[in-house]
């Protein structure tokens, strides 16, 4: 059993780059089932945010190619390989339980990204891409990232990128008290930047998305005005800070439209903070005197700010990631050799009955406290027999040793080829059988 991951982030790709391997939600499910048809992938999951596209993978044999996946499925130009990452097993994990915990995010500490990694399982789970081992690490990188939360201040004062960006339209105007600010998205980013807007003493926010409902429950939940999509450029000229946060898949300001604008506002000067991936605004806007555009890089400066005085934290919520990914691949080895403690124990309990029939008929008619004594008894006897056998091969599986033992095991206890196989089926299918069970009773989204 393998774990592969692969992708790409803010600290390897540009934003040019990012936004073109960006996949929208609604292509997962059905990216997820092409994954599942090579005969090496159990399970997937794909996490894309504005900073980060990545493929998590459980495998067999010797692994996938997830970098041919990426090329045949998501379109992936031969120009953009170099800016991805490949990590196997314990990179792997470590690498995961890092971004759950915001480790790995442009603003370290910031809350956001745990939500995405757990909405990227729930669709995978509903789309039937999650195997048993992957399942289980994915429980163990939201622990972890809440055992990080607890006992380090990762994430005191959390900032965001929303947050982040808000700070940056105060540097630029100094006070944002007679300012105008439009929001273009009603998503958590758009509302989170939203009520930031607000505690800074903006006079007055607009809110507009494709969908009108949600943009009225931003506007209701802080006081603002729900401007219709379709109304967005004629109403846009309006204000002096425009932060962009959709799911457009193209830019939704040009160069004419900041042409348009600055005609309307007599060339008074404008300022556009595009915090989506793919980009809102066009980088042409740029080129526009009287317009500014700051997009997710130009964000990284600010960031850097952060990162240094939570470094001295992240220190110690790296040392729990790395003695968690030792634990969990602890844990994973010791269920490498859970079969064959299974065969064992079922094995002496058929010895310890047949003896116990065999000598029922010298023994005659026997009290209820007779039968309790001889039970644990007998009981007692075969536990302290097994103990140290499975110990030791509970041992080995930590110090990945039980490839060697496994054997040794076998002949000492004279375990036949049909039993192991029958064992090793029947553990599987249970885990298959679990999985499914628990897929039925929780398909309701993950918050």
């Amino acid at each position: 059993m393998n774990f592969q991951l692969i992708g790409v982030n803010h600290n390897t790709a540009p934003l040019e780059v990012r936004e073109k391997l960006a996949i929208s939600a609604c292509r997962v499910p059905g990216l997820l089932q092409e994954l599942l048809q090579s005969p090496d992938v159990i399970g997937g999951l794909i996490l894309s945010t504005c900073n980060r596209v990545e493929l998590m993978a459980e495998t067999r044999n010797g692994g996938a190619d997830l970098r041919q996946f990426l090329r045949e499925s998501c379109g992936m130009a031969a120009e953009l390989e170099p800016y991805l990452y490949e990590y196997h097993q314990a990179d792997a994990i470590h690498h995961l339980f890092r971004v759950a915990a915001s480790l790995d995010s442009m603003v370290v500490g910031e809350p956001q990204i745990l939500g995405q990694v757990k909405e990227a399982y729930a669709i995978a789970r509903t789309a039937g891409a999650i195997g048993s081992q992957l399942d289980q690490l994915i429980m163990r990188a939201f622990a972890v990232a809440k055992r990080i939360r607890t006992e380090t201040a990762v994430g005191a004062s959390a900032v965001s990128l929303a947050s982040v960006a808000v700070e940056l339209a105060e540097k630029i105007f100094g006070s944002l008290e007679d300012k105008q600010v439009y929001l273009v998205g009603a998503g958590e980013m758009s509302e989170l930047a939203a009520r930031h807007l607000m505690d800074r003493g903006a006079s007055s926010v607009l809110v507009s998305s494709c969908s009108y409902d949600r943009a009225k429950d931003v506007a209701n939940a802080i006081n603002a005005k729900a401007i219709r999509f379709e109304e967005l450029y004629d109403t846009c000229h309006l204000a002096d800070i425009v932060i962009t946060a959709t799911s457009a898949p193209h830019a939704v300001f040009r160069r004419e439209h900041g042409e348009l604008f600055l005609k309307r506002r007599q060339y008074r000067p404008m300022f556009f903070i595009d915090i989506s991936v793919p980009r809102n605004v066009d980088p042409e806007m740029n080129k526009v005197e009287g317009i500014f555009v700051y997009d997710m890089d130009d964000l990284q400066q600010m960031v850097a700010d952060h990162v240094a005085n939570r470094r001295k934290e992240s220190e110690r919520a790296e040392a729990i990631v790395a003695a968690e990914v030792a634990r969990f691949q602890a844990d994973l080895q010791t269920l490498d050799v859970a079969p064959m403690i299974i065969l064992l124990k079922e094995k002496m309990e058929n010895i310890r009955l047949a003896e116990i029939r065999h000598v029922r008929g010298r023994l005659g008619q026997l009290s209820a406290e007779q039968e309790s004594a001889i039970e644990a008894l007998t009981r007692g006897i075969v536990n302290k027999l097994m103990h140290y056998p499975i110990s030791a091969l509970k041992d080995a599986a930590r110090d990945a040793g039980a490839g060697a033992l496994l054997p040794v095991v076998e002949r000492l206890f004279n375990i036949p080829d049909e039993d192991k196989d029958q064992s090793y089926r029947g553990r599987n299918s249970l885990t298959c059988a679990g999985t499914k069970r628990e897929d039925s009773s929780r398909r309701v989204r993950v918050a």
